[in-house]
């Protein structure tokens, strides 16, 4: 899948290489930017553009010398900010403020930050309509962040979480105070709390901390501010009463296959998606007519082979790629399509395997249809198949939902309800049969009611998650009298 491009990650550590080492764990969170704030007596940021291991953990020890306690750690895709490769290193995290031009050293394509003041990095989106009404100032990036960042130096934690409605995992650092991190009330983005060497540690995911050394303590709680010392202690706040709404598209597509999220393993559920959605194929599809089965690397594979068992069918690579990195990420429509034409390949002889039978292909979703039309092409130009099935088992996204609003998402993946020149949703005013006239061969999805009949099957209730991209409800509707009611009660 490469038709959308998701939220970024980050992480809260006690060392440097500790630092690099999540975020490198992170990197299928974004590869536009990546960049570390380090915490002392003073604070010192480095960021540059693509991946962590562009600069070496060798490099970035000289870069900073100093004397630190703690670092934020962030790598980026830009739900917000600037697109365009000339501004990406001002929109890169972290975020700092108030920093003078003499502290600024530009290095080409990446920019150190010395003795900055306040600082943040951030998982998540939020409008700009939240900040209405605050005087924030001239802006200096493209970046919600910034506004959240300057929100917070005027309201505080506690105030702001009880203003903003928005998707934000959000830790800030300021000379001289613990690190606060926060989680917003529906915990839509993901965010985990870790112990490594007797010291508190946060991170987006819990395979990223598991592959450092790091233990899993708990999932940062909806609602609540955690304090951060520099002797890696912490102090928990609850804030405002939780309204989950987690982001099922984090379960589906985003976080890692062996992550954990509210208790759900990734893995457990796309195993589950894959079987039900063999019953529901089966149904509408003679199953016994499929020879085999495959997937897109690398995301749905285990949904594949679930949905393969599940029909008796034995599931094969058909493609590969040459670099292991989500097209979606490209900065842009050009740079998404080089990744696909340079990476997506057929596997050499496997046209001799598939040459003349049915393969069905399973897919995490099909957002504008990019990827399937390269891999159409290998598939019955290349290979010669009788007939290829694509199979979402994400259901439609960006539909018109019954209220008759546009569907995206506006709370950290890149497909806003709008539809513009670059962005349309394919699913949007079409049917199945016209979905699969564009696509050039038999689309299927998953259903919106077997999907979240697996989730809560799996112990995550359908009213937990947030669903708006598929037709489902706004997921910050009737909270605003929860949280005066909350407010009200503290």
């Amino acid at each position: 899948m490469e038709e959308a491009r998701h939220n970024c990650g980050l992480c809260v550590t006690h060392s440097l290489h500790d630092a690099y080492g999540i975020l490198k764990s992170l990197q299928h969170r974004g590869r536009e930017a990546f960049g570390i704030a380090a915490i002392g007596d003073k604070i010192d940021v480095v960021k540059g553009l693509g991946k962590v291991d562009s600069l070496s953990l060798k490099t970035l020890h000289r870069i900073l010398p100093g004397q630190y306690h703690t670092f934020l750690g962030h790598v980026r895709y830009a739900t917000r900010g600037r697109k365009d490769v000339t501004q990406m290193l001002k929109d890169a995290h972290p975020i700092a403020l108030g920093v003078p031009e003499e502290r600024i050293y530009r290095r080409n394509d990446h920019l150190i930050l010395k003795d900055c003041g306040l600082v943040g990095v951030h998982n998540g989106q939020v409008d700009d309509s939240h900040f209405e009404g605050m005087e924030l100032g001239e802006l200096v990036t493209g970046t919600d962040t910034e506004r959240l960042l300057l929100a917070y130096g005027q309201l505080g934690g506690e105030e702001l979480m009880k203003r903003i409605q928005g998707a934000f995992t959000f830790a800030v650092a300021e000379r001289g105070k613990d690190v606060v991190v926060m989680r917003d009330r529906t915990g839509i983005k993901p965010g985990i709390l870790g112990w490594k060497d007797r010291e508190i540690i946060v991170a987006s995911e819990d395979s990223a901390l598991l592959k450092n050394g790091a233990e899993f303590r708990e999932e940062l709680e909806p609602g609540a501010i955690y304090h951060l010392s520099a002797d890696g202690d912490y102090r928990k706040t609850p804030v405002i009463d939780a309204v989950s709404r987690h982001c099922f598209f984090e379960w589906n597509y985003i976080a890692h296959v062996e992550s954990t999220l509210n208790g759900l393993q990734v893995m457990r559920l796309r195993q589950a998606l894959g079987k039900r959605f063999a019953e529901e194929f089966s149904r509408e599809v003679n199953g016994d007519e499929i020879d085999f089965v495959t997937y897109l690397p690398s995301c749905p594979e285990v949904a594949a082979i679930s949905f393969a068992n599940a029909l008796g069918k034995r599931c094969i690579d058909v493609f590969y790629k040459k670099e292991m990195e989500r097209a979606f990420q490209g900065s842009n429509a050009k740079d998404r399509s080089d990744s696909i034409k340079k990476n997506l390949q057929l596997i050499p002889g496997i046209e001799e395997i598939i040459r003349g039978k049915k393969i069905a292909v399973v897919d995490d979703s099909l957002i504008r249809g990019n990827n399937s039309k390269p891999a159409r092409k290998f598939l019955y130009e290349n290979a010669g198949v009788a007939e290829a099935f694509w199979l979402s088992y994400t259901p439609p996204i960006g539909i018109m939902g019954a209220d008759g609003k546009p569907r995206g998402c506006m709370w950290g993946v890149d497909m806003p309800p709008i539809e513009n020149d670059e962005h349309k949703f394919i699913a949007r005013g079409r049917t199945q049969e016209e979905i699969s006239a564009i696509v050039g061969m038999p689309v299927r999805y998953l259903s919106a009611e077997g999907m979240l009949q697996t989730f809560e099957q799996l112990g995550i209730p359908r009213e937990n998650l947030c669903t708006y991209c598929i037709g489902g409800e706004h997921p910050f509707n009737g909270l605003e009298q929860k949280v005066k009611l909350t407010v009200g009660t503290t």
